[in-house]
């Protein structure tokens, strides 16, 4: 099992980081957006070369490798009406750099949906296909979020993706289904359950996104909690996942201080930023020990009971 967590939640700068990373004494950051001096924050294949040498330099020189890349490719930033060309670039100035690093995940989405939708449109399955064999060509492991994409619609929209898309995985966040809709149901479209979404794709997913959150109808949005205080069953995922014999990245993205496609979160305090995004992981680490603890005490329970009943 390897910890993880989004780097530019606990920091802007590349710096502050590895800080983060460092305090925690966990050895990867899961990258996304990176402030590098003498250049503007951007995403990890977005940053000029000088910028990545610089990125690249300062983690070899730490100690800290990249589990995953945490891209833009075809996130909810974009449709299916953005030009294709924008996201082939992504992924061939993406391939060469994960290589770079010897880093085998990165995130892809599946465009933001319209706001009717509730079907997959043909061209989706097109470029995300095409998209997920550009990599696998590369050696290279494509891991699909459940966010604001057609992908995590709901657990069926992504089922019928993993299901049309020959090699591509699961990422597994745990507390988008709390604030997206369910679109494969009845309108009025109720939110999505994370358990249920969880044991549906729980057989493709090879990486896990720790994030937890509480609904808050007064302000119809989120509250963001640490782990295993919200709603989104992370105690219980982590429990199952381990009981199935998951031992692969588990990655945090607190939420508490910044949102990342929240405008003001470039200017957010880099203490504030660095000191939550420690506690979390801190408050992850505890929840993993206990619930390890449960359940080999529970298999110990099961075992004596087969025992007497022989």
């Amino acid at each position: 099992m390897t910890l993880t967590g989004i780097g530019d939640e606990g920091a802007n700068t590349i710096d502050g980081q590895i800080r983060a990373t460092n305090e925690l004494g966990w050895k990867f950051i899961e990258m996304r957006g990176v402030e590098v001096p003498g250049f503007p924050k951007a995403n990890l294949h977005d940053i000029p070369e000088p910028a990545f040498g610089l990125v690249e330099r300062k983690l070899n020189d730490a100690g800290v490798g990249i589990y995953c890349f945490g891209s833009t490719v075809m996130n909810w930033a974009k449709t299916v009406e953005t030009p294709f060309e924008v996201t082939l670039a992504e992924v061939k100035r993406a391939i060469p750099r994960m290589q770079r690093l010897g880093t085998k995940f990165i995130r892809i989405m599946s465009f933001k949906p319209k706001e009717d939708d509730d079907r997959i449109p043909s061209q989706v399955f097109e470029r995300v296909r095409e998209v997920t064999k550009m990599f696998l060509d590369a050696g290279l492991q494509p891991v699909h979020e459940n966010c604001m994409n057609y992908g995590g619609m709901s657990w069926r929209h992504a089922q019928e993706l993993l299901d049309k898309i020959p090699g591509l995985k699961w990422v597994f966040d745990t507390a988008n289904p709390i604030f997206n809709p369910d679109r494969s149901k009845a309108k009025p479209w109720p939110k999505q359950d994370p358990w249920e979404f969880w044991t549906q794709v729980r057989d493709h997913t090879v990486h896990i996104h720790v994030k937890d959150a509480t609904w808050n109808p007064a302000k119809n949005d989120a509250d963001y909690n640490f782990p295993g205080e919200g709603q989104g069953r992370v105690r219980d995922i982590l429990k199952d996942a381990f009981a199935r014999g998951y031992d692969a990245g588990i990655s945090i993205e607190p939420h508490m201080v910044v949102v990342f496609h929240d405008a003001q979160s470039k200017a957010s305090n880099e203490d504030a930023m660095r000191a939550n995004y420690v506690e979390y992981g801190r408050r992850l680490e505890r929840l993993i020990n206990v619930v390890k603890a449960e359940f080999a005490k529970q298999r110990q329970t099961n075992k004596t009971q087969a025992a007497v009943s022989r």
